[in-house]
């Protein structure tokens, strides 16, 4: 710990305090959000289908806005949309706790997505741009901050919620109050420096800008690739989770196990991401970091796939052991591929934009990997109903399996072909 204070204490003040900044967010977030769903549709008596409308909302907005706040970010610059964030779920999380309309709900969670849209490409942009050559060392220690805070959260809304669902949101708006006034005091105002004018020194306009992103062929592709990523990871609380329910009941077996799987994914980041970044920085090239860790996310299953060639013990200690070991393994690997892929990924995206338009790259990659993660999800959900009415468990993992390895060939593909090391291309001319 003393080791990750110091190289924390490297950095400028700005890094520091992203760090902290984004630890604080998740742990105002994840203190709240998995608690969100049982008090719509306990206290408040939502059906089942608008507790998923209120939550959807949420994710909607964030993923249809990503590319508008990265857009704003280096328009306006980073640190008053890093600050509109903090205030706008500040707002939206009060809400939650106390509006009890369908329409107030409906607006507080568009609001807490529209949130997450406006200050994470800027905290991305800001961190890239501070951290200058050592951004990567700078992601893999923002991601030890970024685990830490998930890790958190639950804990203390756990606690919080078992008085009152209000004192969370209270305490979680709160958080995110004091986080807007430290942000508005000390974090120092940071501007994108490749804002472009044209010749009679009008600013490039919004449309020119977006052309230029979308036509920069490598950075799509890098993004297609790596939706296999996200969809992947987010199997720890998906289909990990259910298996492991499957096997081990709903009761406290159950529930110890499922939280298992978050502490595994969680402290093995904490304890091992600045560690597994210094030796892949040392013997590997970014391009073959990145094929690693996709290849990692998709072997990370195999263990799931072995123990669905076990018979089913009828239960005791063998049953427990099945429905915890396998999953908290695959926990283990996808956290290990994380932590391999996730600070070249963050670089890689700023050196396709060719250090132009950063912020706006990081919101077209977020809202193209959030299509890809429901999308993926969806057919994950499904590979799931259809082993269990075919009696074909190991049908998901498989197609795990086949996802990341098919996600590491394209990626070695791009890496092999140069792809990878490119930069944006010029900007498209304005029409006459």
């Amino acid at each position: 710990m003393r080791a990750l204070l110091g190289q924390v204490r490297s950095y400028e003040r700005s890094v520091q305090l992203l760090m902290v900044n984004q630890f604080t967010i998740n742990l105002g977030f994840y203190m709240l959000m998995p608690y969100l769903a049982a008090h719509l549709s306990g206290t408040v008596g939502l059906a089942g289908w608008l507790v998923g409308l209120v939550l959807g909302m949420r994710n909607f907005s964030q993923q249809g806005m990503f590319l508008v706040g990265g857009t704003l970010a280096d328009r306006f610059g980073y640190k008053p949309l890093i600050i509109a964030g903090c205030v706008l779920r500040t707002v939206g999380f009060a809400a939650l706790g106390f509006v009890g309309s369908l329409p107030g709900l409906l607006a507080a969670s568009a609001a807490t997505g529209l949130a997450g849209a406006l200050f994470n490409p800027a905290v991305r942009a800001y961190l890239a741009a501070d951290a200058g050559e050592r951004r990567v060392e700078a992601f893999a220690l923002f991601n030890v901050f970024y685990q830490a805070g998930i890790l958190l959260g639950p804990l203390v809304g756990m606690v919080l919620t078992g008085v009152d669902f209000q004192i969370t949101c209270l305490v979680s708006a709160g958080i995110f109050a004091l986080l807007s006034v430290v942000q508005i005091r000390a974090l120092p105002a940071r501007r994108a420096d490749d804002a472009k004018k044209h010749e009679d020194g009008r600013r490039e306009s919004v449309l020119s800008q977006w052309r230029l992103v979308f036509s920069n062929r490598p950075f799509l592709l890098f993004s297609a690739a790596m939706i296999g990523s996200y969809v992947l990871t987010f199997q720890v609380y998906l289909a990990l989770p259910l298996e492991v329910r499957r096997l081990g009941g709903d009761g406290q077996f159950g529930t110890a196990a499922v939280a298992l799987l978050f502490a595994v994914s969680g402290l093995s980041t904490i304890l091992g991401q600045t560690r597994v970044t210094a030796w892949c920085k040392a013997h590997v090239e970014p391009g073959q970091a990145l094929v690693r860790g996709l290849a990692a996310m998709g072997l990370a299953f195999v263990p799931l796939l072995l123990a669905a060639a076990v018979p089913v013990p009828r239960g005791g200690v063998g049953l427990w052991l099945l429905a915890a070991v396998p999953p908290a393994l695959s926990a283990l690997l996808l956290a290990l591929g994380t932590m391999i892929a996730y600070p070249f990924e963050m670089d890689t995206i700023v050196r396709l934009s060719g250090d132009r338009l950063v912020a706006t790259h990081y919101g077209l990659y977020n809202t193209i990997c959030g299509v890809g993660i429901t999308l993926g999800n969806l057919l994950t959900g499904a590979s799931l109903d259809a082993a269990r009415s075919a009696g074909m468990s190991a049908l998901p993992w498989f197609c795990l399996l086949a996802l990341g390895l098919a996600c590491a060939g394209a990626l070695y593909g791009l890496h092999r072909t140069g792809r990878l090391t490119g930069a944006a291309p010029e900007p498209a001319p304005a029409p006459a």
